[in-house]
C-alpha cells in the first residue's frame, strides 16, 4: 500500500486508489493512512468524526465506513491479481494479492482498527527518514549534504498535510504537528544554504516566508542574514523594524535577545562584513 498524505490524500493499494469521495469516510482513511501499521482507538475516530458530540449510532455508523473503505480496498485486491495474472506487474504476486482479503488490509483488532501497508511507501515516513539525515549532517557540518537531504524530504510536500479532508479534532491536530515538522527542515535547510553562500539564492524565497510567517523570528532573521550578506543592510533592518512592530502589536513581545544582538551587529557593521552564525540554539547573533 503507498501512502500519501503530506498535500493531497492518495492511498493505493496495488496502484488502484482506495480513497473515498465521500468526506467521513476520507476523514477515517486519513487518520488510518497516517498511522498505518499502528491500531487506531475506535474513540479517536468518533472523536474525529463528531468532535464530542457523538450520536447513539456511532460505531454503527463507523462500522459502516469501514465497510466501504474495505469494499475500496477488495476491488483494489482484485484488480492487482488479475493484473499479476495478465502479466501487467502491479506489485506483489497473484498468490499474495488472491491470498489477502480487505480485512487483512484494514484490521478489527481489540479496541480499533489497523491500517497494513505491508512495507509499501509513505511519504510521512519518508519525509521523516530523509530529514533526520539532513540533521545528522547538520550536526556533522556537512552542511551539502544537509541541504541537498532536507530539500529531497521538503520535496516530498505538494502543499498543506490532508489539503482535501475536511478535518476533525484529530486530522486539524496531525496537521499542525506535520506543519511544525516541515518548518523545523525548512528552517534547517536555509540554515545550510546560508551556511554555504547561498545568500543571493535565498532572497526571493525568504521574502515570501517572512510574509507568510509574520511572527516566525528565525525566519526573519535568517532574511536579515541573507539581505546583509547581499549588501543590503537597511532592508534588513527594515525586516527587524517590520517584525518588532508586528510582535508588539499582536502578540504584546518584543524580539528575541538573539534577534536584537543580530539587529545590534547589522547597525555596527560595514554593509561588505560577512555575518556569522553560531550552531547552538541562538545561532543569529554576531556580525563580521
Amino acid at each position: 500500500m503507498d501512502i500519501e498524505v503530506l498535500g493531497t490524500l492518495a492511498v493505493r493499494e496495488h496502484g488502484v486508489s482506495v480513497t473515498p469521495t465521500a468526506p467521513k469516510p476520507r476523514q477515517v482513511l486519513a487518520l488510518l493512512a497516517l498511522h498505518a501499521d499502528q491500531v487506531v482507538p475506535v474513540s479517536a475516530l468518533i472523536e474525529e468524526l463528531w468532535a464530542g458530540t457523538p450520536p447513539r449510532s456511532a460505531r454503527t455508523t463507523l462500522q459502516t465506513y469501514v465497510l466501504q473503505l474495505r469494499a475500496l480496498i477488495a476491488n483494489a485486491l482484485e484488480h492487482g491479481a488479475a493484473a499479476e495474472e495478465g502479466g501487467e506487474g502491479a506489485g506483489g504476486t497473484a498468490g499474495d494479492a488472491e491470498r489477502r482479503t480487505a480485512k487483512d488490509v484494514l484490521v478489527t483488532l481489540p479496541g480499533g482498527y489497523l491500517l497494513s501497508s505491508r512495507g509499501g511507501t509513505s511519504d510521512v515516513r519518508e519525509f521523516d527518514r530523509l530529514a533526520g539525515i539532513g540533521y545528522r549532517a547538520m550536526d556533522a557540518g556537512d552542511f551539502p549534504g544537509a541541504a541537498r537531504q532536507l530539500r529531497e524530504a521538503l520535496a516530498l510536500w505538494s502543499g498543506p498535510a490532508f489539503a482535501d479532508v475536511h478535518g476533525g479534532i484529530q486530522l486539524d491536530m496531525e496537521a499542525r504537528r506535520l506543519e511544525e515538522t516541515r518548518l523545523c527542515a525548512l528552517d534547517q535547510r536555509i540554515e545550510a544554504d546560508l551556511r554555504l553562500g547561498r545568500h543571493r539564492e535565498l532572497l526571493a524565497e525568504l521574502t515570501v516566508l517572512a510574509s507568510r510567517y509574520r511572527t516566525h523570528e528565525n525566519l526573519h532573521g535568517q532574511f536579515m542574514l541573507a539581505l546583509h550578506r547581499s549588501g543590503r543592510r537597511g532592508e534588513a533592518l527594515d525586516v527587524y523594524q517590520r517584525l518588532r512592530a508586528t510582535l508588539v502589536r499582536e502578540l504584546g513581545l518584543e524580539p528575541s535577545a538573539a534577534l536584537r544582538r543580530l539587529q545590534r551587529s547589522i547597525l555596527m557593521a560595514s554593509p561588505e562584513s560577512p555575518v556569522a552564525t553560531d550552531t547552538n540554539s541562538e545561532r543569529l547573533v554576531r556580525v563580521g
